[in-house]
This record gives C-alpha cells, sequence and structure tokens, in this order.
C-alpha cells in the first residue's frame, strides 16, 4: 500500500471506531510515529497532510528535526533521560512522557532559561509491566501536587502504553483506566485548569483506544510503514 493508501485505510477505521462509540473524528489526533522513517520519509508524510510527528529518541530524531522541524509540530513520545531534556526543549512542541519529579525540574528550568512553555502528558504504567516506564497511578495525584508550582509545564493530558495483545480487546481494561484517572485527576482539581487529553492507542489497538475516550493515537507502521 501507498502512504496515501494507508492513510485513508486508518482513516476509514477511525471513523468506524467513532461511530461505534458515539463520537467525532475531529476529536481524535494522530501522531505519525516516524522512528523506522528515513528523512525523506518524513517529508513524504508531512507532504501527505499528516502534520504531527512523534519520535522516541533525540539522536534518532536530530537529522530529521533539522531538515524538517519547522514544517510539522513534533511529539517526544519516547522516555526521556533528564539530561536529555536541554535537547528537546524548544524543537517538540508534546513530550508523552513525564514520568518523574527529576525530569519535570529538569523540563522546568530548561523552558524558563528559553522562555517558553511545555506541553506534557504525564505517563502512567497503567498494565504494571516492570518492562514500561511510568507513574504507578495511584502515584498521580501526589505527583501532580508536587509539579503544580512548576508554571513552565503545562499538562496537556496522560498518556499509556496497553501490552501488545493477539486480541486488542485484551487492551480495553488499561485504556479504560487512564480515562478513569484523567477524570480522577480534574475531579481533585489539583491543577487550575482541566486536564482533556489522552495519549493511548498504537497500530494494534488504536479501535479499541478510540471507544475507551482516546484523543491522540500514536502510529507507526499502520500509518507510515517502515523502511
Amino acid at each position: 500500500m501507498t502512504l496515501q493508501e494507508r492513510i485513508a485505510a486508518v482513516k476509514q477505521r477511525i471513523q468506524a471506531a467513532c461511530e461505534r462509540s458515539g463520537r467525532r473524528m475531529s476529536g481524535i489526533n494522530l501522531v505519525a510515529v516516524t522512528k523506522y522513517v528515513s528523512v525523506e520519509g518524513v517529508r513524504e508524510v508531512l507532504n501527505s497532510g499528516l502534520t504531527h510527528i512523534g519520535e522516541n529518541r533525540w539522536q534518532d530524531a536530530k537529522e530529521k528535526w533539522q531538515a524538517l522541524g519547522d514544517q510539522g509540530t513534533w511529539h517526544f513520545i519516547g522516555h526521556l533521560q533528564s539530561n536529555k531534556a536541554k535537547d528537546v526543549i524548544g524543537k517538540f512542541a508534546y513530550i508523552h512522557s513525564l514520568d518523574r519529579l527529576s525530569l519535570a525540574k529538569e523540563l522546568q528550568k530548561r523552558a524558563e532559561a528559553e522562555n517558553l512553555t511545555v506541553n506534557c502528558f504525564i505517563q502512567l504504567n497503567v498494565s504494571g509491566e516492570t518492562s514500561k516506564f511510568g507513574l504507578a497511578p495511584e502515584q498521580l495525584f501526589e505527583f501532580v501536587k508536587s509539579i503544580k508550582p512548576m508554571d513552565r509545564l503545562h499538562i496537556t493530558g496522560l498518556m499509556t502504553m496497553a501490552p501488545f495483545e493477539a486480541d486488542p480487546e485484551a487492551t480495553r481494561p488499561v485504556f479504560r483506566e487512564l480515562r478513569n484517572w484523567r477524570d480522577r485527576l480534574n475531579e481533585e482539581g489539583i491543577l487550575p485548569y482541566p486536564v482533556t487529553e489522552l495519549s493511548m492507542g498504537m497500530s494494534n489497538d488504536f479501535e479499541v483506544a478510540i471507544e475507551e475516550g482516546a484523543t491522540w493515537l500514536r502510529l507507526g507502521s499502520v500509518l507510515v510503514g517502515s523502511e
């Protein structure tokens, strides 16, 4: 399939999932995960009309961002080491993997130095898998209280990664729980603004994620393929 054919097929599946769950496609944002895609491949993605680009590691993203950084909105979706914060600040509009206080402090410091605000998703390890990063869900409220004074961090939403399952339906409880934690966070009223977004759903499970409230999908192979 060509890139345009893959995009059309994905959008059809998104539309069907929205219809099943009574949602509108306008509430779903696509992040094209391009970690295995070359500079020219990312250029093709951007030219196709997909404007949100997701990368996992700065060392892999650097050449692509230097060539095309001003042509899209860039999302850092992988685990971010605190000493790498300096590399992504000012380049990535969204960081999907805020999961500890040391990283929050470093992002705050770098953002102050560059006089900007960083949109962050707090990553929760809802599944409890030891191989995955993220806060334990029960730590969420205390973590948010700790970072509330950090005025350069805007908590856009929550993020999680579900286990890879042969049957995507098995991921539903993970996505449902992330939505519940977002709603509970808003009910607590810790932040002076609502946390609205849910970054969840990848190539193998995005339709279930949509049905459970996903607003940002991180799609790699099903959308952009690999090179």
